[in-house]
């Protein structure tokens, strides 16, 4: 395991073929191409067929953290966000409590849980079988993976339990790239993480942005990237993170923070949509955003 040991920049350089984009053959999403049309319909679902990207509401935080601060009532804060994002990620709890049956957006479902912000966020298991989430419709489910962490191989059981069992449905997975407080959000671990995760068989990845070296993360990892939203910025500022990760190959935003606790969350998934799709300019949707704002 020699690439281990070399810092970034040292020793032989990668080659990631940046700017040459991998081919999609009879299908518009990168490393889908050869998956069953179950897999395909749920992917086409989460990403919208004519911008092949996607734009996630993120609430499942609750699972580990309680309630977290701009999303104290799911009620109150989800709903009327719903009209203006592509898929939901939340947890069956929130789902069948807080989000009306007749909704019709595509729900990708958190599945991992045994731990929280009290304890070792490496140490989970699987709560929710392949089975309960079919019966709830989700589109995909989800686990995070914790490369690096005490539990490391836990997480990765858990990925692989629900891409074997995902298989015998058409169920896709989402792996999360789970970063500790020891870890660096940078392109070498996070190229490494979302890798290991692709090549475990995930459909695709959720990771941070990071800089520089972005676009060497997605170039590595066969399958869509997502990036997570983090900690909340200033409304400009995530718009800005938004467009530099779609520009270098992201295929999509699973935002939280940054969406639901903006001073207007509604304007702000339609800012965000706006990069996202439209490859809106930061600051042409951020004046989007302040337009839709004073409505």
């Amino acid at each position: 395991m020699p690439d281990a040991d070399k810092p970034r920049g040292g020793g032989e350089e990668k080659n990631y073929g940046i700017g040459i984009p991998m081919e999609t053959p009879g299908f518009f999403l990168k490393g889908s191409a050869h998956l069953n049309w179950g897999m395909k319909n749920r992917l086409s679902q989460i990403f919208n067929p004519k911008s092949g990207r996607t734009v996630m509401l993120a609430f499942d935080h609750g699972y580990i953290m309680g309630p977290t601060t701009g999303l104290e009532r799911i009620d109150l804060v989800v709903p009327p966000l719903i009209p203006h994002i592509d898929c939901l990620m939340c947890t069956r709890g929130a789902l069948r409590s807080c989000i009306g049956p007749e909704v019709r957006k595509p729900v990708v479902m958190r599945c991992s849980t045994g731990a929280t912000v009290l304890k070792e966020l490496s140490n989970e298991t699987i709560g929710v079988t392949i089975e309960e989430a079919l019966a709830l419709n989700a589109s995909a489910v989800t686990a995070q993976a914790c490369i690096g962490a005490e539990f490391e191989r836990e997480t990765l059981e858990n990925l692989s339990y629900l891409i074997n069992e995902g298989a015998q449905y058409g169920m896709p997975v989402l792996g999360v790239t789970a970063v500790g407080k020891e870890m660096v959000r940078d392109a070498r671990y996070l190229g490494l993480a979302c890798r290991v995760i692709a090549e475990l068989g995930v459909h695709f990845v959720k990771t941070y942005y990071c800089e520089p070296g972005f676009e060497e993360v997605v170039a590595g990892t066969p399958v869509p990237v997502v990036i997570a939203g983090g900690k909340k910025l200033p409304e400009l500022d995530a718009l800005k993170m938004a467009h530099k990760a779609i520009d270098q190959g992201a295929m999509g935003v699973d935002m939280g923070r940054n969406i639901f606790a903006a001073d207007d969350p509604a304007a702000m998934a339609q800012a965000v949509g706006a990069v996202v799709h439209q490859l809106f300019k930061p600051e042409q949707a951020f004046e989007l955003y302040n337009d839709l704002r004073k409505k």
